[in-house]
């Protein structure tokens, strides 16, 4: 029987504890890293493997979900290390040549680019291996499973391991113990019907527990993917609702962060702790991304 421990590392994105998670893989033949962070985290990141004895030279395999910098951004930081790395095969030519990544990320973040993501280094395209719908990784002797699972992007995977998997945004957000969810819906690739099919198939699978990237394990399984399908829903016909009543983006931005806001004070977050989910999924990302859902929609 495999045997594995997984470990939560804390990433402190903007020095921020419990935004973005990485996690190392302990199998019986060695170490598997799943999820890199932005480039920008990597001293944490090394600092956080430091912890565990592990040391880069180490890694020899990396599984990212998708290629979000906050998921992939350092990947080829690794690959130029040597290590692996797995990855959908529609991102795998963006590790490749991230060039037309960082052009399109400049024209959102301009001059914040080096202090939310750091560099973002090509990967020698023979340290990357694309993955397709079901394929198994064998690493650390263990055999981790690619899950197509569109919504949040078209380049995302869930990863598959026995009865647990790490669930990239997918399975959307809990920060650590807070009681609140969130869905990171960001343009170009968000897609309502999509994000719902690929939750069923998570329903669908029987699993124990789920590491979102967002951040840390989740052992009510059922319950919190039934909740981030619900709220999937709720938060897109929220913004359909706006855009039909002709709210303009930024008044539409201000009342979904207004709703946001009423949603976690009505779990008991403090402002310190909204101020947490903020930095890991900024809202106005969510409602371009829907804004832009929607009008393709009424464009067919």
């Amino acid at each position: 029987m495999m045997t594995h421990v997984i470990h939560t590392l804390d990433l402190h994105f903007q020095d921020t504890a419990e935004t973005i998670a990485a996690y190392l893989v302990e199998g019986p033949d060695g170490l598997v890293l799943v999820e890199t962070g932005p480039g920008s985290t990597l001293p944490a990141l090394r600092a956080q493997l430091h912890q565990h004895g592990v040391q880069p030279a180490d890694i020899h395999h990396v599984i990212v979900t998708h290629i979000h910098f906050d998921h992939a951004g350092a990947a080829g930081w690794w690959a130029q290390q040597g290590a692996t790395i797995h990855v959908h095969h529609f991102g795998a030519g963006h590790l490749i040549n991230p060039e037309k990544l960082i052009a399109s990320a400049t024209r959102i973040y301009g001059d914040q680019m080096d202090s939310l993501w750091g560099q973002l280094l090509p990967a020698p395209a023979e340290k990357v291996v694309p993955l397709f719908d079901g394929d198994t990784i064998e690493a650390g002797g263990l055999a981790f499973t690619a899950v197509e699972t569109p919504g949040h992007a078209r380049h995302h995977h869930v990863i598959r391991l026995g009865n647990v998997a790490f669930t990239g945004d997918a399975g959307g957000m809990k920060l650590g113990q807070r009681p609140l969810l969130d869905i990171p819906a960001p343009p170009p690739e968000f897609d309502l019907e999509a994000w719902q099919w690929s939750l069923d198939k998570l329903l669908g699978m029987g699993l124990e527990r789920i590491y979102p990237t967002h951040f840390g394990a989740v052992e009510n399984v059922t319950e919190h993917l039934l909740a981030i399908k619900k709220l999937v829903d709720e938060s897109a016909q929220f913004v359909r609702e706006k855009m039909a009543a002709g709210v303009e983006r930024d008044e539409l931005i201000a009342q979904y962060t207004a709703w946001n806001h009423g949603r976690a004070y009505a779990a008991g977050l403090s402002d310190e702790s909204i101020r947490k989910y903020e930095i890991a999924n900024p809202l106005y990302m969510s409602v371009d991304g829907m804004m832009r859902y929607w009008r393709k929609r009424n464009e067919e």
